[in-house]
């Protein structure tokens, strides 16, 4: 969907703006301005109807707004980062960082949505009388809220990923079963009947004359399924993360160089070095491993004395560089690989001694074979030179949710 412009900070968290909120809210306007004049048309002029439908679609995503930071304020109690809340042509979203560690943590923070939207409905819809009395106008602005906003909480808890109903579906089968795994499964199943439903219905109210209300039916069906395929994808790829281990993915991207190489050497190494990130240089000195050796050398010494000092008497130790075991399961490298400065990883071997490295285009590269996915050679290449992972792909937060639940 994109990021969108950020329009302010709640709680710390960012609010974004997507460009298609901009036409769901000249849609809005119209449809509210239209319903208005039918109503009020003898007791109102134009441009205030219009200023009427224009605030009703406001504070319509107003409502909207609460109900993501129902979930948003949730998610945050829970210990879970929320990124940013996103209004854009279907509502509105929550990018949270992981999932919640527990059952009945997600139960919550998927019910709080619904339950901010229920309880706005239930202020409005009492405040409507009262707001008669002051402005028949208003009455029915203040109504028409209230009656959107159940509308939003009623359809939000139908049970179908990616609704908050699908979310609570999820959280249930999860608590019950023991699973997060079956929990995903058995949501995404029925968010998939919605989907087929919703796009029917949408096609049967198009052939019956109703345009907006059939296209939006399947505009929702279709996102329905999208968000459905995107649920079993991730389902593939938390399997794979946790089913492979870093040797899987591994390469060799380190040369060894003996303690008494000159730093001369040293220095031709580095300028046959064409492109990417260089190849670390790990030192022996008779079969032990001594450490490792960088470039500091040749940029602090004279030339003349390049053929003097060895890189024996310039090592740093190999505790210095981040590794991983080649045991370890793939999700925790890339744990590893988004702390700040890390962009390779030493892979330690079952006696502790360098066995290879590991970097984010290889690995990205190891998963994507595994799930039957080939990327041409230039984007695979592309991504080596950058330390990368190829096409932006957003391994980190998968893995944060796996670190949550490693038994899931």
């Amino acid at each position: 969907m994109g990021e969108g412009w950020q329009l302010m900070r709640i709680q710390g968290i960012p609010l974004r703006i997507h460009p298609s909120w901009f036409l769901i809210l000249a849609l809005a306007t119209v449809a509210f301005q239209q319903q208005y004049s039918q109503q009020f048309s003898a007791q109102a002029q134009e441009p205030l109807l219009w200023a009427i439908g224009l605030l009703t679609a406001l504070l319509l995503f107003v409502s909207v707004l609460l109900h993501e930071l129902g979930h948003s304020l949730v998610a945050l109690s829970q210990g879970v980062k929320v990124r940013s809340i996103t209004l854009f042509l279907l509502g509105g979203v929550a990018s949270v960082e992981r999932e919640c560690p527990t059952a009945m943590g997600s139960f919550w923070v998927a019910a709080a949505g619904p339950l901010v939207s229920l309880a706005l409905s239930a202020l409005l819809l009492l405040s409507t009388h009262s707001a008669s009395h002051a402005s028949p106008l208003l009455g029915a602005m203040v109504s028409e809220l209230g009656g959107l906003n159940l509308i939003l909480a009623l359809f939000n808890l139908l049970p179908g990923l990616p609704l908050d109903g699908g979310l609570i579906l999820k959280a249930l089968v999860w608590q019950f079963t023991g699973s997060q795994r079956k929990g995903i499964q058995v949501a995404t199943a029925s968010g998939k009947v919605l989907a087929f439903t919703a796009i029917g219905l949408g096609a049967f109210l198009l052939l019956r004359g109703a345009g907006v209300a059939g296209i939006w039916l399947m505009l929702l069906g279709w996102f329905g399924l999208g968000a459905a395929r995107n649920q079993t994808q991730m389902l593939a790829l938390q399997s794979v993360l946790r089913r492979l281990q870093v040797k899987d993915a591994a390469q060799r991207r380190f040369r060894v160089l003996e303690a008494d190489t000159k730093l001369r050497e040293l220095s031709r190494i580095r300028v046959s070095d064409e492109n990417g990130l260089a190849d670390w240089l790990l030192v022996c000195d008779r079969g032990r491993w001594k450490g490792f050796v960088t470039d500091a050398p040749l940029q602090s010494l004279p030339v003349q004395r390049w053929d003097e000092e060895t890189v024996g008497d310039h090592l740093q130790p190999l505790d210095q560089l981040p590794t991983i075991r080649d045991g370890a399961p793939l999700w925790q490298a890339i744990l590893q690989l988004d702390q700040p400065e890390v962009n390779r990883l030493l892979v330690l071997g079952p006696a502790g001694l360098p066995s290879g490295t590991l970097e984010r285009p290889e690995l990205a590269e190891r998963v994507l074979k595994e799930l039957g996915v080939r990327l041409p050679l230039p984007i695979l290449e592309a991504a080596r030179r950058q330390g990368v992972y190829p096409l932006g792909m957003m391994l980190p937060p998968v893995a944060r949710t796996i670190e949550s639940n490693p038994e899931a």
